[in-house]
């Protein structure tokens, strides 16, 4: 991954079918079907035969044929859960202080997924103070999170592109040598900007005797540029395995403070990187930090108010973790997620086979209406070099072996087989040589007030990928994929197929 040409053109779909196109699972469920219409044939009833191979055809159709990214089959069982957790109250949340529940400050209350979540603080991160871990304990992963301050890269040449993304390559290289992290996931969102920073800075230096014209005008501009202006957040999480934390961590006292020191030797020598990347600063996020990234990702209008209490320095704690979470959560409709005052459609974003360049996802985080926010999250996982070296040569083997039996069948080969052989072996090439094979997600999420039109502007985030990127609607999951594009917590990049891929 450190020379983006060399990978450019060579993303496909992870665990692709073998027969045909059809996964395990889906032709033997088909060699099922068959063997009633075998029956009836064999038994010379071929009326019988004929209305159970309609029946049994059907119901291949519903197993093979996906709709919107997901068998038919999937999409009905997928339905039957929804429904099940609608009628059962499973899907529907509140908080702890909504309901009048007294409640821990050091324990987080969240819905959905991130029931399964803890937020221990680790030990005294050299002068940073405590750093708050993130550990999935469905998953088994520990990590950690940072706020950024960057730039953007909207005003680079092309040439500079490149130079980033040749280091981002090598980022995830040094990330794949490494034994104990293998994940990291990058966020950004926009906050409407309301002004809060730049109100803090004229009460401290606000001059008594500034001429009334002066002061009429600078009103005037804080609430025509403010009114339009709009702030981007960026956050890296970087996270392992509990199998790889397990050994060093009882050799650092065990526990989560033994895992946090050994994920600390991580962070400190990423943080280089992460500034060759245009970073300015890194700050890797406390409990009160984490807690601040989980609420403004429910609810945007808390950004204001909160970054205000941190800028005037008023001496307090910071919000507490009981805190985090949103403080209604309704029962996730089919098509949005509604969370607060607020309504959220999320995608996953479907590269282009033939790649793409560094900086392309921007269109997808240009705001089009004041007040709506949109997300982008990109997770990564590098492969172990023996696991890489596996899966480059079971796609370099499964490319040949169907190429050679479509020419002995006397079928020419298609530009998509020559395409896929080509790629399987350059691939192949990539990894004997060193590099690292990355398995990636992107998600992308448009939040806008509940009152507002909520597929108007979905529509025009559709919009601004048409031509780019193909957006899947996660409808029936809108509640997990909101935590995969908007909080920065490392979690949506599935173990298995069938997830955000």
């Amino acid at each position: 991954m450190s020379n983006v040409r060399i990978y450019r053109g060579l993303a496909r779909r992870e665990h692709a079918g073998w027969i045909m196109g059809l996964t395990p699972g889906q032709a033997l469920s088909c060699l099922v079907l068959a063997v009633p219409v075998l029956w009836s044939v064999s038994a010379g009833h071929l009326t019988h035969a004929l209305l159970t191979a309609t029946v049994c055809g059907l119901a291949a159709v519903l197993v093979v044929v996906p709709v919107r990214g997901r068998p038919a089959i999937r999409w009905l069982g997928h339905l039957v859960a929804y429904q099940l957790g609608s009628v059962l109250g499973w899907s529907r949340w509140q908080s702890h202080a909504a309901s009048g529940t007294a409640v821990d400050p050091d324990e987080p209350d969240l819905p959905g997924v991130l029931q399964r979540v803890r937020f221990p603080d680790g030990p005294v991160f050299k002068d940073r103070g405590r750093v708050c871990l993130i550990h999935d304990t469905r998953d088994g992963r520990w990590g950690a999170t940072a706020r950024l301050t960057h730039t953007g890269v909207g005003m680079l040449s092309n040439e500079q592109c490149e130079r980033l993304a040749s280091r981002l390559g090598n980022l995830l290289l040094s990330i794949g040598h490494r034994d104990l992290i293998d994940r990291m996931s990058l966020l950004v969102r926009t906050v409407p900007d309301d002004g809060t920073e730049h109100e803090v800075w004229r009460t401290h230096h606000e001059i008594p005797d500034a001429p009334p014209l002066a002061r009429q005008a600078a009103d005037e501009l804080d609430r025509t540029i403010g009114s339009v202006s709009v702030r981007h957040e960026v956050f890296v999480s970087l996270s392992g395995s509990e199998d790889a934390l397990r050994k060093p961590a009882v050799a650092a006292g065990g526990g989560a403070d033994g895992r946090a020191r050994v994920l600390y030797r991580v962070l400190d020598g990423l943080e280089d990187p992460l500034k060759a990347l245009g970073a300015d600063h890194v700050e890797w996020l406390s409990g009160s930090g984490l807690a601040e990234a989980i609420r403004t990702g429910f609810n945007p209008a808390a950004s204001g108010v909160l970054r205000a209490s941190r800028l005037a320095g008023d001496g307090r704690e910071g919000l507490p973790k009981a805190a985090a979470g949103p403080s209604e959560a309704p029962t996730p409709g089919w098509r949005r997620y509604d969370h607060d005052a607020y309504s959220t459609v999320s995608y996953s974003v479907l590269m282009p086979e033939a790649g793409t360049v560094f900086g392309s996802l921007s269109p997808l985080l240009a705001v089009q209406t004041a007040g709506e926010r949109r997300c982008l999250a990109i997770h990564y996982e590098v492969m172990g070099a023996r696991r890489a070296a596996r899966a480059v040569q079971h796609y370099r083997f499964r490319a040949g072996v169907l190429r050679d039996y479509k020419r002995t069948k006397g079928f020419s080969a298609s530009a998509t087989d020559e395409r896929e052989a080509s790629g399987a072996h350059a691939q192949e090439r990539a990894v004997a040589a060193g590099h690292s094979l990355v398995r990636y997600a992107v998600a992308a999420a448009v939040t806008v007030p509940a009152h507002w039109n909520a597929e108007d502007h979905a529509a025009r985030l559709e919009h601004d990928a048409a031509g780019r990127f193909r957006l899947l609607r996660l409808d029936l999951a809108q509640d997990s994929t909101f935590v995969a594009a908007c909080l920065p917590l490392g979690i949506g990049l599935p173990r298995a197929r069938g997830g955000l891929k």
